[in-house]
């Protein structure tokens, strides 16, 4: 049997323009036997309440039954939008009746050949942790999903199905199922292919079956999804494994006995996602390019790097603010990478504007030190977002995740902006994500790997003045957030507690700024953002 793996991007409520890539990648399929489509594939994952907008369903479901009549001989598998009748509901709160009272929807997947509808799912376990909330939207379905395709039993579920144990799988499996696919859009964090192709390989060994797994690929706002399709043998081996970050059909031949060695990609998949981040971003949302704020330091140095790589150099423009306290290493740093990204380069100093500002608000009040400081780096983003709305571009914000998690940033200043590209990023993965940019010729000059971090918005000012160093902060940071540690467990593993306890209390009182800040690009289990629900509000302190 031949299966063609559309692994394709999708642009969540883009029912036509889904529908025309499926399409496509059914004719380019025509000699399989199967042609399978990711999770949700047709409306895309996930339009959200867009989902709740009346008639969308609807829509999705007449271009559905246009898409059926196209198809041949070849069983095509894919993912959509059902609709039922709701049993129970809320008739008397507002919110509830204008949510959707009169009938549910489930994530479901459909089997068409000969212009016919022959088959449907609907998944059974609805994820609603982490950026999930699929329990808002949907209903659990009850089938069996065992379908009938060119003499073999063939098992069709989707997603979170496959990661419960004595789940759908091992239902099809024990009802005679030779082969198992599984639709899905399971976004990327590091480490997340590798956790997929092991549960995978696991329930092929347990139930002695094939199992295909299908991955959407794609950005969508602060989530990546990776593709890197894949299928397991019997013995779990694996067999097919489609590319990574890469959109197309990819065509598997269960007959061939081919047994796949993958390695773990690290950070070098990192900077992938970030790259596709920024590019689907981008271009989904009609912007042309991009501009940063180039200072001379590691952070906006890598910034730019993904940023040329993921839109071109043409679309990408940075802008070096020197101020008083702009030192000339950080002046030649930011000249020598972008003459080597080959990128413009626009100087607008500072330092006049900034003593025009003391000027007038010193007549009513006196500034602090920080005052001062945050005062620069809100005329910077100023500039930055002046240049943004002439040229129709997305400001990109630079700052990392070990600053955004202890506030060490300027609300409306360096932290303005449509993404935060690192921001999901602690200063350690930055330096690791530079480094791998590196690799084929230095972009990044080695003096900004040596020199230590600065805002330079006083004289002679370091990060480690004001904070832990990054040897301490980012290990006690990961602990705390990824890890959701005590202050006790943490002191346990021989950091010292004051600065445990420091860091904690500057990591609560941010949760204001965080709230306001443009959102990561998502590379770890645990990113701020959509996945994360901290109120501003609260006391707990341990």
């Amino acid at each position: 049997m031949r299966i063609g793996i559309g692994q394709i991007n999708t642009v969540p409520g883009d029912i036509e323009g889904n529908g025309k890539k499926m399409e496509e990648y059914m004719r380019e399929g025509r000699d399989c036997d199967v042609v399978v489509f990711p999770e949700l594939s047709l409306p895309g994952y996930i339009p959200k309440d867009i989902i709740l907008r009346r008639y969308f369903v609807e829509e999705q479901l007449e271009r559905l039954e246009k898409m059926v009549k196209k198809t041949g001989k070849a069983t095509v598998i894919g993912g959509y939008i059902e609709k039922g009748e709701r049993k129970h509901a809320n008739v008397y709160d507002l919110s509830s009746v204008r949510y959707r009272k009169d009938e549910v929807f489930y994530n479901a997947a459909f089997l068409a050949r000969d212009g016919e509808l022959v088959g449907k799912y609907f998944k059974k376990h609805l994820p609603s942790f982490d950026v999930y909330n699929e329990e808002r939207y949907f209903t659990p379905g009850e089938e069996k999903g065992v379908f009938e395709v060119k003499g073999k039993k063939i098992g069709v579920n989707i997603c979170e199905d496959i990661w419960y144990d004595e789940g759908p799988v091992d239902e099809q499996a024990s009802l005679g199922a030779e082969l198992i696919i599984n639709i899905s859009a399971s976004p990327f964090y590091r480490g997340k292919p590798g956790i997929r192709r092991r549960l995978v390989s696991k329930r092929a060994r347990e139930n002695k079956t094939f199992i295909l797994y299908v991955n959407l690929v794609g950005g969508w706002d602060e989530i990546v999804f990776d593709g890197g399709s894949f299928a397991c043998d019997p013995d779990g081996d694996i067999v097919f494994l489609a590319p990574s970050f890469k959109e197309g059909l990819f065509v598997w031949d269960m007959e061939k006995k081919e047994r796949i060695e993958v390695k773990e990609g690290g950070y070098r998949e990192v900077k992938d996602a970030i790259v596709l981040g920024i590019r689907d971003y981008v271009r989904k949302n009609g912007f042309r390019g991009v501009v940063l704020g180039l200072s001379g330091g590691i952070d906006s140095a890598v910034v730019a790097c993904l940023a040329v790589e993921a839109l071109e150099k043409e679309n990408v423009l940075a802008i070096f603010m020197p101020g008083d306290f702009t030192s000339p290493e950080s002046r030649e740093d930011a000249y020598e990478i972008a003459q080597r990204l080959g990128i413009k380069l626009i100087e607008v100093p500072i330092s006049q504007i900034y003593h025009e500002f003391l000027s007038l608000i010193e007549k009513s009040f006196p500034l602090d030190t920080l005052s001062k400081e945050n005062l620069q780096a809100r005329i910077r983003g100023n500039i930055l977002m002046a240049y943004a709305n002439k040229e129709r571009l997305l400001v990109l914000a630079t700052g990392n995740k070990s600053e955004i998690s202890i506030g060490y940033n300027t609300l409306y200043g360096d932290t303005v902006g449509a993404m935060a590209p690192l921001g999901d990023l602690y200063k350690n993965e930055v330096y690791e994500i530079a480094r791998i940019l590196n690799e084929k010729r230095e972009i990044i000059p080695q003096r900004v790997f040596k020199k230590p971090p600065s805002a330079e918005l006083r004289k002679d000012q370091r990060d480690e003045d004001d904070i832990p160093p990054y040897a301490m902060l980012d290990p006690v940071l990961y602990h705390l957030i990824e890890e959701n540690m005590s202050v006790e467990e943490i002191v346990g593993k021989g950091y010292p507690r004051d600065v445990v306890e420091e860091i904690l209390r500057r990591y609560y009182i941010a949760e204001y700024k965080r709230k306001q800040i443009p959102f990561a690009i998502k590379v770890s289990s645990k990113a701020f953002g959509s996945g994360r629900r901290v109120p501003i509000t609260h006391r707990y302190r341990k």
